[in-house]
């Protein structure tokens, strides 16, 4: 893999760059750029048509100073170790930026899920479980849904940790079903949590979000929800929608809500009537106010970011810009809010649902976003103020507030 494209070469030069602002001692650094763990795991699984297929499937427990480690896990068939690893750093930065007690971690199996049946996906779930099921746990590390993977793949997986430490521990999953202990609020967390930190910004530029004209690049569950949320509850226009097989375009506004039943019907958004159809790479470059990029990694390199037009760039997804072209779009004065700020809503209430199996009781979803509102609005303000008081970029700011509170914790406990 390239190094301007290695995820985690790219979450690497950026905690070097946070490193030297905060003058943060060498012992410190040099561990804060390596996991401390990683698990690499091959296991069978038995296929319907009675064929075994071999996976590979990876843990990483990047750090756990400010407490258990907590991370998704991936269904991709792209997925990579090095992929995993910046995740896992990502998600660690995430959960110190908005001041949770909880450390960072992150897995996934390299396989094809649009190509397996149900029955075979619940073999594949469990086998993970199984193999994975003595590195983690409710105080040790708790995982996650993520790309391609749903409330049901993690019930499956409670299902099989319990079958195997015959007791019920809920908490060692999140993002279940509520039947089995999930939380109200999580299936749009991430995209509320983004919308919060996007009503911040546009405070902070005295950008209007009524008729904003929006662009969303992915349309998977955090683009869809970002969709609705920002044109439903704020008065904003998304003019540009896009999923893995390219994206639609109407200036006049798109209805969100028929595309959405478009898609449950086609499974994509491009055969929309009415619309213009464009490339992922081209909805990157309209003419927006906010642009979301909600889809993967390096979607924004050093050879669009000159032609980014968006005042405000939101990264619902995991790493969608790469370091050099951070520096473009900050020359360009391009506001951007940084993913493991942006899309830290997940995990955080990943972290309520932990708290709300912890002891049994369960919380309306008002509760939940108010108390996703005031941490988000919170974790805001601190990036917000590093990033003026340094002045750099947003993410730098965010990862001077992460860093120097692991870093801390680290400290207090006499690693270093």
């Amino acid at each position: 893999m390239p190094e301007e494209t290695n995820p985690f070469k790219n979450a690497q030069r950026q905690l070097d760059t946070a490193a030297e602002l905060l003058k943060l001692e060498p012992p410190i650094h040099s561990a804060l750029r390596e996991p401390m763990r990683i698990f690499e795991i091959n296991f069978p699984v038995k296929m319907d048509n009675g064929d075994v297929k071999v996976f590979k499937g990876f843990r990483v427990q990047y750090n756990d100073a400010r407490g258990p480690c907590k991370g998704g896990i991936r269904f991709h068939p792209d997925e990579t170790i090095d992929t995993v690893k910046a995740l896992a750093a990502w998600m660690t930065w995430k959960t110190a930026c908005v001041n949770i007690p909880l450390g960072g971690g992150k897995g996934g199996i390299i396989c094809n899920p649009k190509l397996m049946s149900l029955t075979e996906l619940e073999r594949l779930s469990r086998a993970y479980i199984d193999q994975v099921a003595r590195l983690i746990g409710p105080t040790r590390d708790v995982p996650a849904p993520d790309v391609y993977t749903t409330p049901q793949i993690m019930a499956w997986m409670l299902d099989e940790y319990e079958k195997i430490n015959m007791q019920h521990l809920p908490g060692v999953i999140t993002g279940k079903p509520l039947a089995l202990g999930g939380s109200e609020g999580r299936a749009d967390a991430t995209a509320m949590g983004a919308v919060y930190t996007i009503r911040e910004a546009a405070k902070a530029l005295g950008l209007k979000l009524k008729d904003a004209k929006i662009a969303v690049q992915g349309f998977g569950n955090a683009g869809s929800f970002v969709s609705s949320i920002l044109s439903q509850k704020m008065g904003c226009k998304i003019v540009a929608i896009s999923d893995s097989k390219g994206g639609i375009f109407k200036p006049e506004g798109i209805d969100i809500k028929k595309v959405l039943e478009h898609k449950k019907v086609s499974n994509t958004v491009t055969t929309m009537d009415g619309m213009k159809t464009i490339s992922n790479e081209e909805l990157l470059e309209l003419d927006v106010d906010i642009l979301c990029p909600s889809a993967l990694e390096n979607q924004i390199t050093p050879r669009n970011a000159g032609k980014i037009k968006a005042k405000l760039v939101a990264e619902v997804a995991n790493g969608p810009t790469t370091p050099d072209a951070d520096s473009v779009l900050f020359k360009n004065g391009v506001f951007l809010i940084p993913d493991f700020l942006c899309n830290a809503g997940g995990v955080t209430v990943s972290y309520f649902e932990q708290v709300q199996n912890a002891y049994n009781y369960y919380w309306e979803e008002q509760e939940v976003h108010d108390k996703l509102d005031k941490i988000m609005t919170k974790a805001f303000a601190d990036v917000y103020a590093a990033s003026k008081k340094h002045e750099v970029n947003n993410r730098i700011g965010a990862y001077l507030v992460a860093v120097s509170r692991v870093a801390e914790a680290m400290k207090l406990r006499g690693w270093v």
